[in-house]
């Protein structure tokens, strides 16, 4: 296995620059997930590190070795794409072996690597059936199992569970962090999908327009977000974020009125010394971090339009006394709230987040 390192890389097409100006070191081991939405630079990102893209400008490192000008099949990695491209002709066990006899490696050794591949992932009982005769997640074991015995120095996914129902992608998603802790092997990631990504991640990079805009372990982007780009990426369902108008100042925490939902004197704690009184700002708050309604307050008071029941948990979608803002409550349990009921709840302390009008944490 080794550490991949990105030097300065720009990637453009024509005249569009997708990529602008990234440096990112991933560790020796790591499993590490590109994640933003569609068109933001993460499978570029991705295909340059294989090599199938050449950077316009900048470097490609792998074990410390420049790999910016090597072919794909030199670089010592080994990618597993959304589509499983398996030979339709060929039983499982020969799709796993054979870019191995294509390289000329002795039969012995293939079935050798061949075995062990099906036996981490499973595949021993399968090996003699064609991929007609297999499941979604089967075929794209398979085509992870291609990938383990090439025995790369690093695998890199370009969202290999799209094609899968939910059921399968949550399976997978197991397979693949049991496999990653088996290997101990360097992965790189990529989805758009933000539950993947938590889920997986040692450590997540959020890009955005071919930027990236923060890099973290899981919890650190969901607790403590730099902007409010990555505060509403991260999080199933998303933060809600709600304006306000500072009131009072008191050292870092900053006094703030809700005017669309009733509700003044709410404190919220600011990172640095942004933010004055009379500005206007947005205060996030994710689902979950709503309380019980206290005799003191500070409150939230809204009018529920949607009541969802999920058994162990229920989502209120609500919206504010303007008629306008909505805002999404998660509640244990069932809800006793019925639909365009009044709801009035409270806040846990210490949860709620304050960016300004250009998206940037206070």
């Amino acid at each position: 296995m080794a550490e991949l390192q990105l030097r300065g890389i720009n990637k453009s097409f024509g005249t569009v620059k997708v990529i602008h100006d990234i440096d990112l070191d991933i560790g020796n081991g790591e499993f590490v997930v590109f994640v933003g939405p569609s068109g933001c630079g993460k499978s570029t990102l991705l295909r340059t590190i294989s090599g199938l893209e050449e950077p316009s400008s900048g470097q490609v490192l792998i074990g410390g070795e420049d790999v910016t000008d090597y072919d794909p099949s030199e670089r010592g990695v080994a990618m597993v794409f959304q589509s499983y491209a398996l030979y339709p002709h060929m039983t499982v066990e020969q799709n796993l072996g054979f870019g191995l006899r294509m390289g000329g490696m002795p039969r012995d050794q293939v079935a050798d690597r061949v075995n062990e591949a099906a036996r981490i992932l499973e595949l021993t009982e399968l090996l003699d059936r064609k991929p007609r005769q297999l499941s979604g997640g089967q075929r794209q074991r398979v085509a992870i199992g291609r990938a383990i015995v090439r025995q790369p120095k690093a695998f890199l996914f370009d969202e290999p569970l799209s094609n899968l129902d939910a059921e399968l992608r949550v399976q997978m998603r197991i397979e693949i962090a049991r496999l990653h802790q088996q290997l101990g092997a360097t992965m790189v990631y990529v989805t758009h999908d933000q539950v993947e990504a938590m889920t997986l991640a040692d450590r997540i990079v959020v890009l955005r327009a071919g930027r990236i805009e923060q890099q973290g372990s899981p919890i650190e982007l969901y607790d403590n977000p730099d902007n409010r780009f990555v505060a509403g990426f991260i999080g199933s369902p998303r933060m809600n974020f709600l304006d306000g108008k500072i009131t009072a100042i008191n050292g870092n925490d900053l006094t703030v009125a809700l005017d669309a939902f009733d509700a003044p004197g709410l404190v919220v704690r600011r990172r640095s010394q942004g933010g004055a009184i009379g500005d206007a700002i947005s205060v996030g708050i994710r689902p979950e971090h709503f309380s019980e309604a206290t005799a003191n307050g500070p409150n939230l008071t809204a009018r529920a339009q949607v009541v969802e029941q999920l058994g162990g948990v229920s989502f209120v979608y609500a919206v504010g006394n303007d008629g306008e803002t909505k805002v999404t409550i998660q509640q244990k349990g069932h809800s006793r709230i019925a639909d365009g009921a009044p709801i009035t709840v409270g806040f846990e302390p210490g949860a709620l987040l304050a960016f300004d009008q250009a998206g940037l944490r206070l």
